[in-house]
């Protein structure tokens, strides 16, 4: 008071928003401070009572600071790491050098029956609203928090657009969903004991929207309010993105499945059993309207089917099936290539052009070359034996005589001989190769089916129901086929 002689009226002030209206005051110790109490009547979180008290006064311009201006109890910072820090140690009142004093700051006496009753009157008079208590931690300084710059922003952002309220129309869902938002992530920080979840969070929302301006006049959700509420409970708690301010971001190790994950887990047996029913009827459609309309008819709801297509969807079969299935037609598609190379192979060995003009020989290579070399020998030693000796008299009319007669065409006999010949040897030579063709397919197909049934095999030991249903059907029908074959 000797510093500031309107300290304890500006405190008053400051607290009086509160509903603090009476209070001892005491001497501290021989160093003429003061301890100023507040009772109450009923009980309430000291550490909420920190906060907003020391938010006030700092509002009001004090600076708290220890052996300056002390609060208790104290404002606790949350702790990131989930531990407890202890309130400041206070001293007993009416120790050594500690009075009651009068409201001229005098002191009266130091009797404890006195301090009661003094305590119980005050107690009688303060009665703390906690609207204006939760009101003003929330309005309270971020660095009581410990908050990042960013958080402080977010934090601000959705209060701006929470605190405003309705103002017409329509407004209900963003309004919850930004409420939602803010008491799951900032609930342990603006006035609840611990990050809010659950039934704890539902009625945290209802309560913020009941409590905003122009709830009566224009929200048009105030019978299912509390419905809504858990709604977006649930959907804030689901969401990945977003969790409680400081925790750990770790998942947590459950117990157990929830209600709704047992239930899920249900659904998607009935789906899967149903499949399988339809695959061993061989009555499951190709396509996914029919497919769907006749899994409705199981008792399954179209939207529990759309949450589970890859048990039951053309399209979204899960991803084994979808790689032996891959695996199966590249099998078959495998073999196809190789029997058109085989053939495009033999056709093109087949092009060779005879000694008389006719192409088309279906000979080998090496073969139709030692034929071609065989002609030529047989053409050059005709040529030489049609040589007349008498024209042979000089170098120059000898090469021309041996020009002219390798153009002249061999004998009509020799011509023909040498083409039944050559058709015999390319009939041949067809007929061997359409044979080793024909064995090649044969073998093929013995060999792609073996394949097929041993990729269906591994499909029965999978495990999985809808690729053993699935296989039992393809091997039936193979089974079938080869009996009627």
């Amino acid at each position: 008071p000797q510093r500031d002689p309107l300290a304890l009226t500006r405190i008053n002030e400051a607290l009086e928003t509160l509903g603090l209206v009476a209070d001892l005051k005491l001497t501290s110790s021989g160093s003429l401070g003061l301890n100023i109490y507040f009772p109450c009547s009923e009980a309430l979180p000291s550490w909420q009572l920190g906060i907003a008290i020391t938010t006030l006064l700092e509002n009001k311009g004090f600076r708290v600071i220890p052996g300056w201006l002390e609060v208790f109890p104290n404002r606790k910072p949350y702790a990131a790491d989930g531990s407890y820090s202890l309130f400041n140690a206070h001293r007993l009142p009416l120790q050594q050098s500690s009075y009651l004093l009068n409201d001229d700051l005098q002191p009266i006496a130091s009797s404890e029956e006195i301090f009661v009753r003094q305590w119980q009157q005050a107690a009688a008079r303060n009665d703390i609203s906690i609207e204006v208590l939760e009101q003003t931690i929330r309005q309270a300084k971020r660095k009581a928090y410990r908050m990042t710059g960013k958080a402080g922003k977010f934090l601000n952002d959705l209060n701006a657009e929470i605190e405003l309220g309705w103002t017409g129309s329509g407004q209900t869902n963003r309004l919850l969903g930004r409420i939602a938002m803010r008491s799951y992530i900032f609930g342990h920080v603006l006035g609840a004991e611990a990050p809010l979840k659950g039934k704890a969070l539902a009625e945290d929302i209802a309560r913020v929207a009941r409590a905003l301006p122009g709830f009566q006049d224009y929200c048009g959700h105030q019978r299912d309010l509390d419905k809504r509420a858990k709604s977006y409970a649930r959907a804030i708690e689901r969401e990945k993105n977003y969790y409680p301010y400081a925790s750990s971001k770790a998942p947590k190790v459950k117990a157990g499945p929830t209600e709704n994950e047992r239930r899920a887990a249900e659904a998607r047996q009935h789906i899967q059993q149903a499949t399988i029913a339809l695959f061993r009827q061989n009555a499951c459609p190709e396509r996914a309207t029919a497919r769907f309309k006749l899994l409705c008819a199981h008792n399954i709801s179209g939207t529990t089917l759309y949450k589970n297509k890859d048990l039951w969807h053309p399209d979204h079969i899960n991803e084994q099936q979808r790689q032996l299935v891959k695996a199966a037609t590249d099998i078959f598609s495998a073999s196809l290539e190789e029997e058109a190379a085989c053939a495009g192979g033999a056709a093109a060995s087949k092009k060779v052009t005879s000694l008389l003009g006719i192409e088309a020989c279906n000979v080998p290579s090496d073969q139709a070359s030692s034929s071609s070399n065989n002609a030529e020998s047989v053409q050059k030693q005709v040529a030489v034996r049609n040589v007349p000796s008498d024209k042979a008299s000089s170098p120059i009319e000898a090469e021309q005589s041996q020009s002219e007669v390798e153009r002249t065409p061999p004998p009509k006999q020799l011509a023909l001989n040498i083409q039944w010949a050559l058709q015999i040897a390319r009939s041949k030579q067809r007929e061997q190769v359409e044979a080793n063709q024909h064995q090649y397919r044969q073998d093929k197909r013995r060999r792609s089916q073996a394949e097929y049934v041993t990729q269906m095999r591994e499909w029965m030991d999978s495990g999985d129901p809808v690729l053993v249903a699935e296989a039992e059907r393809i091997l039936e029908k193979i089974g079938r086929a080869a009996g009627s074959g």
